[in-house]
């Protein structure tokens, strides 16, 4: 090991410490500057702002965004609580996004303090941080969420300005579908000064989601205690996303409100389905023949180096790890190993789903049982613990260079009965299909995986309209890519309907 090697491995032994405590978000203080400067120059410490670094990984490409957006909150946590302790707090708007779920990396954070004056920091990636002085609006009760100060989720909607309900509409929706009692609305309604213009924007927000006794109950209530409210309906949504609701997740109801704000786009961007075949038979026999392509472009996707050769001889003599020693060193057989076993058992899933059954019942019971085909070699060749095929997994996962962060371990399961839900009661295949098929990977639910099974549940429920089995080719990834982000980090689903209506009709 030579010297700058030797001075590398203990700079990293610092950082990892300091990693540990602070997740990854490192001031100019924690490292002696010798070390600092070399973690910087290897690429294993990236700066944010004079004095702020972040960790990464050494091997990221010029431009590669991952570091700062899983860093980004907490970053923004330690910063803020560095420089004014706990007495500072996100603006409505930011407050209530935190509230209802919004996992996006926004493009500038805006916080409220009662101190110091107005200023503009600016952060990787075109982020910024504006902070604005306000004694007069900033809340004596505060709330934390995710290690940052916000408003209540009551608070935040009562104090929400017009422009808000016209850029925001989905947030609110989602946090008065979350409201069971509007009497917390009241509460706060009462308590304030200068809170009429705000009733009468919530009167009419809960009069536009058809929930009429509780905006009577508000509005007789403000008049009741001698204030002249006039209602208005604050939305410009042609209809709500959202109407009575028994689901009180955040997570669950942002679900319901991507899914019934996209269902026209995806009708108008997406091919007329043809109906369910007559001849189940040739369907599945056509199935069978688009094996190969489909193995050899969805693992392609994914970076697994496989051939279209390696897939044909698992099929054809199966994978023996215990006789053939290239099998069992061979990451990428018992990729296409597990591929052929999950493409099996959805298969056989199909033909109920051809014979008329509900696609969404018979997919909920099923894409565990998916999942557990697509790693069981990788369990077999001791690669992954048995554990990981018990379900949805336990931590943290990111997407590279996205803005969406996909969502925590503990709302999982509320998100997945959700989905299934949606695709139970959908009527149109086609948005079965395209938005089944974005939410999974949206929600995220596995460590890997999620592409995979993502498009096995995309044909599955293509099958459901008789639609064809659609392969989605290695050659288009980036542009399958960026219609996936276009949908999560800017709520347009047309890029991704128009491209996977493309590639069914590109057949390999």
């Amino acid at each position: 090991m030579t010297e700058v090697q030797h001075k590398l491995a203990q700079a990293l032994k610092v950082l990892k410490d300091v990693q540990e405590r602070q997740q990854g978000v490192v001031q100019t203080g924690d490292l002696q500057e010798p070390d600092r400067l070399l973690l910087v120059e290897a690429g294993f410490l990236k700066p944010v702002i004079k004095g702020w670094y972040i960790c990464a990984n050494p091997n990221d490409q010029p431009g590669d965004s991952t570091a700062w957006y899983v860093s980004y909150w907490v970053f923004l946590a330690a910063y803020l609580a560095s420089r004014f302790g706990s007495n500072y707090c996100l603006n409505p708007e930011a407050s209530l996004k935190l509230h209802t779920g919004n996992t996006l990396v926004p493009e500038q954070m805006v916080v409220v303090t009662p101190q110091g004056g107005t200023s503009t920091l600016s952060l990787p990636f075109g982020s910024s941080l504006l902070i604005y002085k306000d004694t007069r609006n900033f809340p004596r009760e505060r709330v934390c969420k995710k290690g940052l100060q916000v408003y209540t989720r009551t608070d935040s909607l009562c104090r929400l300005p017009p422009r808000a309900f016209q850029r925001y509409p989905h947030e609110v929706e989602i946090a008065l579908g979350m409201m069971r009692d509007v009497g917390e609305l009241l509460t706060v309604l009462l308590q304030r000064e200068n809170m009429v213009s705000a009733a009468g924007r919530l009167i009419g927000a809960l009069r536009f989601m058809h929930r009429d006794d509780d905006a009577q109950r508000v509005l007789e209530t403000m008049r009741l205690a001698g204030h002249k409210v006039r209602e208005t309906n604050p939305f410009t949504l042609a209809m709500p996303s959202l109407g009575k609701v028994g689901e009180r997740s955040p997570y669950a109801l942002r679900l319901a409100s991507m899914w019934s704000s996209w269902r026209a786009d995806v009708t108008d961007e997406f091919p007329v389905p043809p109906g369910l075949p007559d001849d189940k038979e040739e369907y599945l026999q056509d199935v069978d023949e688009r094996y190969v392509a489909d193995a050899y472009h969805s693992l392609s996707i994914e970076g697994y180096k496989v051939t279209e050769d390696l897939i044909e001889r698992i099929a054809r003599v199966g994978w023996n790890p215990e006789r053939d020693v290239h099998d069992q060193e061979d990451r990428n057989a018992m990729a296409a190993k597990g591929y052929q076993q999950a493409f099996k058992a959805v298969r056989s899933d199909l033909i109920p789903i051809l014979e008329g059954k509900n696609p969404g019942e018979i997919c909920r019971k099923a894409h565990h049982r998916w999942y557990a085909e697509l790693f069981a070699p990788s369990v077999a060749a001791g690669i992954i613990e048995p554990k990981e095929l018990a379900g949805y997994r336990s931590g943290p996962v990111f997407i590279r260079n996205a803005r969406h962060i996909p969502l925590a371990p503990e709302v999982l399961v509320d998100a997945m009965e959700m989905l299934f839900t949606l695709i139970e009661h959908e009527e149109h295949p086609a948005v079965r299909a395209v938005l089944g098929h974005h939410l999974l990977v949206f929600i995220h639910p596995w460590f890997d995986g999620n592409g995979r099974i993502g498009r096995f549940l995309m044909n599955a429920l293509l099958a459901s309209g008789g639609y064809p089995w659609t392969v989605i080719k290695v050659e288009h990834r980036q542009a399958y890519m960026q219609a996936l982000d276009e949908a999560s980090s800017r709520g347009n689903i047309r890029p991704l309907t128009a491209f996977i209506a493309r590639e069914m009709q590109e057949r390999v």
